[in-house]
């Protein structure tokens, strides 16, 4: 039974290698749950990101339904717009029409007079020669 035993010494060494073997894994571990804990902070962060980019999207979504809608009643103002500036031509420009429209009157008048009178002076010499 003596070859069943082992020496100190292989003990020693024996219990001073697996010392070392838990402090290298003991070591090991805490590198690990340190890089765990990093990468659940990114995960978060990622998350969270992720939340925001959401959420602009349907900012940006409702800010695209909102502008189309301006653009209509813009549109439609701008068409309102055009028709009252045309009203405003057309209120504009009549008094000018019936100025041309006097003036012709007043120019056809005028020219009138004058055959009249020539004509008239025609018609009373020739009387006069008569």
């Amino acid at each position: 039974m003596d070859g069943d035993y082992i020496s100190r010494q292989e003990h020693n060494e024996f219990a001073r290698r697996m010392e070392a073997e838990n402090r290298r894994l003991a070591e090991e571990d805490r590198r690990q749950n340190h890089r765990i804990d990093e990468l659940e902070e990114n995960v978060k962060e990622i998350h969270n990101l992720t939340v925001s980019v959401e959420r602009m999207a349907v900012n940006m979504e409702n800010m695209l339904v909102a502008i189309e809608r301006q653009g209509n009643l813009i549109e439609k103002q701008g068409k309102r717009i055009d028709e009252q500036n045309s009203r405003i031509d057309e209120v504009k420009n009549a008094p000018e029409k019936e100025q041309a429209k006097d003036y012709k009157q007043i120019k056809m008048t005028i020219i009138t007079s004058i055959i009249s009178a020539v004509v008239g002076i025609v018609i009373g010499a020739v009387i006069t020669l008569l």
